[in-house]
């Protein structure tokens, strides 16, 4: 009895300094050694790797299998040198223009951070100085390699709209240029601590909701993904020539690479081990779910059977559309979103893609760029304040008129950077290194034309 006792009093301590440990974890003081601290540390790591997998192997595999096999290595190629290329980037400057403090008007971030000041640790007077926990009480360094994987597939993503036909040298100066013009300002906007359309800044007119990247990543891609078709132009043979993917078992790989990415992509972004991310991860893979399910749906009703590069399109689409809304709607509407999701998608990359007449390669504006702009649509539509624990994120069937216009002004504001950006970007390089290989090139394949090399070699 008196053991029974001392078990019930033990738990009746520990239940009423939760609360205290809750506020410690919280507290500005808080470091690495406190056990919440750490268990924010190891998820958020885990996280990053994850969402890394996303672009090697993921987008690799699941891009490599849709192009054809004389441009396979060029599409792992540009996936590997953008992993290289995008974190040296990050490190020396990128982390800074996106999370710095305002400059120019708050249009980007400054120097802040530049080559990790501020965020490594350092020795002073004897000691050693821990950064201060940013978002979730987390370390800065974990922070920033966090977002460092946002960083490296958001360029990644626009080389399927321009897969087979630009030169490697454009596309690295491309990307480099791009992530320093269009995504670090995207991502201080909407996602650093003093960015006008941030939901962390109290001072916001319009505060986004855009949990893990609808806009920053998604439609931002997207956006830039058609402007690249336009300006470059279709591939040699295009509409004259059958152009099938040439291994879709790479494809159904690299799209159940992404799909368990995801977690880590969505998950993640609540930047700790909270409520938060449980209704992420359980909210991305219902509409990945539905999202392939809705694809397959149409496609079986209008083309007589469904096959697997639909089912993992639509799979694709679901987890993209849900990304920027997973943080503030319910599972239940999860399951919507992804569902409209496969189905606007399908249309997008069938009906509508076919009579505009454009060559979207890998169908980036198709499933990304529609998916970030229904995303971010019915965010402000379904946003539940039951996710949010906040009334002024509710979307417009709880009332939320306000967040219905934030979300179409950020819509706005990320397609315009997006749109002037990339096409600036393109002319100034087009009229100095150039943009496409030569059609003798093409026609060869960019295996061999850019990089000497062959995916494939029958003895």
């Amino acid at each position: 009895m008196n053991m029974s006792r001392s078990r019930w009093l033990a738990l009746v301590l520990l239940l009423a300094l939760s609360p205290g440990t809750a506020v410690a974890h919280d507290a500005a003081e808080a470091t690495l050694d406190d056990p919440a601290v750490k268990a924010d540390t190891a998820w958020v790591l885990g996280c990053s790797a994850l969402v890394l997998m996303m672009t090697a192997p993921g987008l690799a595999l699941f891009y490599g299998g849709l192009v054809r096999k004389k441009n396979v290595l060029s599409v792992l190629m540009q996936c590997a040198a953008l992993t290289g290329l995008m974190s040296v980037l990050w490190v020396v400057c990128g982390y800074s223009f996106a999370f710095g403090s305002n400059v120019l008007g708050g249009f980007i971030g400054g120097f802040d951070y530049v080559l990790l000041g501020g965020v490594l640790p350092e020795w002073v007077d004897g000691e050693q100085v821990v950064p201060p926990p940013m978002e979730g009480g987390l370390p800065r360094m974990v922070h920033m390699v966090f977002q460092l994987m946002f960083f490296i597939i958001t360029p990644a993503l626009i080389c399927g709209a321009f897969a087979e036909r630009m030169k490697f040298s454009a596309m690295c100066v491309f990307s480099i240029l791009w992530g320093l013009l269009v995504y670090c300002p995207l991502a201080h906007w909407v996602w650093s601590n003093d960015g006008w359309l941030s939901g962390a800044n109290p001072d916001a007119t319009f505060q986004l909701l855009d949990f893990a990247g609808g806009a920053v990543v998604h439609l931002s891609s997207g956006v830039a993904a058609l402007v690249c078709c336009l300006v470059l132009g279709p591939r040699v043979g295009f509409g004259r020539e059958a152009m099938p993917p040439h291994n879709l078992t790479y494809t159904a790989i690299g799209a159940a690479l992404l799909w368990v990415g995801w977690f880590g992509f969505n998950a993640g972004s609540a930047l700790g081990v909270n409520a938060l991310a449980v209704n992420a991860f359980v909210t991305t893979h219902l509409a990945g779910a539905t999202g392939l399910l809705g694809w397959m749906a149409i496609e079986w009703i209008k083309e007589g059977r469904p096959t697997v590069l639909g089912a993992c399109t639509g799979a694709v689409a679901g987890l993209a559309c849900i990304t920027p809304a997973c943080g503030s709607v319910t599972p239940l509407s999860g399951l919507l979103i992804g569902l409209l999701a496969g189905i606007a998608c399908f249309l997008m990359c069938t009906t509508v893609k076919n009579r505009l007449g454009y060559d979207d390669s890998l169908d980036v504006f198709g499933v990304h760029g529609t998916s970030g702009v229904l995303g971010l649509l019915l965010a402000g539509v379904l946003s539940s304040p039951a996710v949010t624990g906040d009334p002024a994120f509710n979307g417009l069937i709880h009332g939320g008129t306000s967040q219905m216009v934030a979300q179409l002004v950020g819509l706005l504001a990320t397609t315009a950077l997006a749109v002037v950006g990339t096409l600036v970007l393109l002319l100034a390089i087009r009229a100095t290194i150039g943009l496409r290989v030569d059609p003798d090139g093409e026609r060869e394949g960019l295996d061999l034309d850019q990089h000497g090399e062959e995916g494939y070699i029958f003895l």
